[in-house]
């Protein structure tokens, strides 16, 4: 089609996913190389968000993917894990046991990371079902997203997401986060992990732990922007669920695969989950696919007799979703990617910290490539914006200046207002430079406008 046909067609036919439609003429991106997205006019654009916190070896590898795609096409086109196996997805399996936490050697496959969710949650239940326990509740941290599907959108810990779905699936309480930067300024390390696995612990205790099937945390929570864990945060975590039975589950749709600087956050924070999801990195979005990746104490409840977790996905572990999966992993290693990502993480902080001498500026958060910057009407007081300031601010100016910048982010008020940056994981000093001059200067102007 033409340009003009195509977003004529948009306009008539699509419906595009979390867009207010009214009026909304969308750009259509038809390339992408590198970090790099060009639009149907010819308008180019740094990718500073890796597609969706996903396309972590950039758009360069099209040909290369595309060619495992065409001959495992060529071989087995399709073929289903529902009671039968086939080379890509064993050989996936096996890999993905290679790379996870030592005592996690199971993958179960789905087609993304809300089904991964959902997969993780049915699995906790029958898990201590298989145990002669009923336990059906989960635990999720408050303004964390972990998908929209009904089970998934009912752990998500974000009420403006929830509210117009409900009634949602029951059982889900959501503990505090690990959010430092509103906390008390004298609080010490120490102190703020304990004051996270007290609310954990009594939250727990108010559910009735022998109720509790899952605790699901990320490594690194995104929504609300880049909250890492303060130490001690996760092996306290862990040391609960142990004493009360609970299986815990490190959702690393996001930060699986790289985006940390370690193949997974579990490993970078010593989490030793009991499951794993993850999805995004796994093929780098050049497919749908992803996985609930599995500890040898759960499978075990389902390894002997006639036991069966009772639960499938039609497009789980599709041979071209493996073979893609495959391929993508062979090329993060052979480029050393994850290495890049843990080598050049601290020049991103140091730009990014740069932007701190802007007013607008209070918190600059993350690790590897996964950051956010959070806005504040004042910084000495870290007072924030409201709910009509955040909606003028974020939606009326700076998503459109920074795309009309050539600047690919996210402005997102899901929880206090952040900029959250997350670039592919190939990119380097000069894409950093890029993403800071727009950032700047797009920041400076949205200042002066809001005093």
């Amino acid at each position: 089609m033409a340009t003009s046909d195509l977003r004529a067609a948009a306009h008539d036919h699509l419906w595009l996913h979390f867009t207010r439609m009214h009026g909304y003429d969308p750009p259509v991106i038809v390339r992408g190389e590198h970090c790099y997205l060009w639009d149907d006019t010819g308008k180019k654009y740094l990718d500073a968000l890796a597609g969706l916190f996903s396309v972590n070896i950039g758009y360069s590898y099209g040909e290369e993917i595309g060619q495992a795609a065409l001959e495992q096409m060529r071989e087995l086109p399709f073929y289903t894990n529902w009671s039968y196996a086939h080379p890509r997805a064993i050989e996936l399996a096996t890999k993905l046991a290679e790379l996870a936490p030592e005592h996690i050697n199971r993958a179960f496959f789905v087609s993304g990371g809300s089904e991964a969710v959902e997969s993780a949650w049915k699995l906790a239940r029958q898990y201590h079902s298989a145990r002669g326990e009923r336990r059906w509740k989960a635990i999720s941290r408050q303004t964390a997203y972990h998908g929209t599907t009904m089970g998934a959108l009912s752990i998500n810990g974000i009420p403006a997401l929830r509210t117009p779905f409900e009634p949602l699936v029951p059982g889900v309480e959501h503990v505090r986060n690990t959010n430092r930067y509103h906390r008390p300024p004298d609080e010490t390390e120490e102190q703020f992990t304990q004051f996270l696995l007290d609310d954990l612990e009594e939250t727990l205790e108010q559910e009735g732990p022998d109720t509790v099937a899952m605790v699901i945390f990320e490594p690194v929570q995104n929504a609300g922007g880049s909250f890492t864990p303060p130490a001690g945060y996760f092996q306290g975590v862990r040391a609960m669920c142990d004493r009360y039975g609970i299986l815990l589950c490190a959702d690393e749709v996001i930060t699986g695969f790289g985006r940390t600087g370690d193949w997974f956050g579990s490993l970078k924070y010593d989490i030793k989950p009991d499951l794993i999801t993850c999805a995004k990195g796994l093929s780098s979005s050049y497919a749908a696919i992803g996985a609930v990746l599995v500890a040898d104490k759960v499978y075990d409840a389902f390894s002997t007799g006639t036991s069966m977790f009772a639960h499938g996905i039609t497009f789980g572990g599709h041979p071209v979703g493996c073979a893609i999966a495959l391929k993508n992993l062979e090329i993060m290693e052979r480029e050393g990617i994850v290495p890049h990502v843990a080598e050049k993480q601290h020049v991103l902080q140091t730009q990014l910290e740069s932007l701190l001498d802007l007013d607008i500026v209070g918190d600059v958060r993350g690790t590897g490539y996964l950051w956010a910057l959070e806005l504040v009407k004042n910084k000495e007081t870290r007072e924030t914006f409201s709910d009509e300031e955040s909606e003028t601010l974020l939606r009326g100016f700076l998503s459109g200046a920074l795309f009309e910048k050539g600047l690919i982010c996210r402005a997102d008020d899901r929880g206090d207002p952040v900029v959250q940056i997350s670039p592919p994981l190939v990119a380097d000093e000069q894409e950093f430079g890029q993403i800071v001059g727009i950032l700047g200067e797009v920041l400076t102007e949205a200042w002066q406008r809001i005093s």
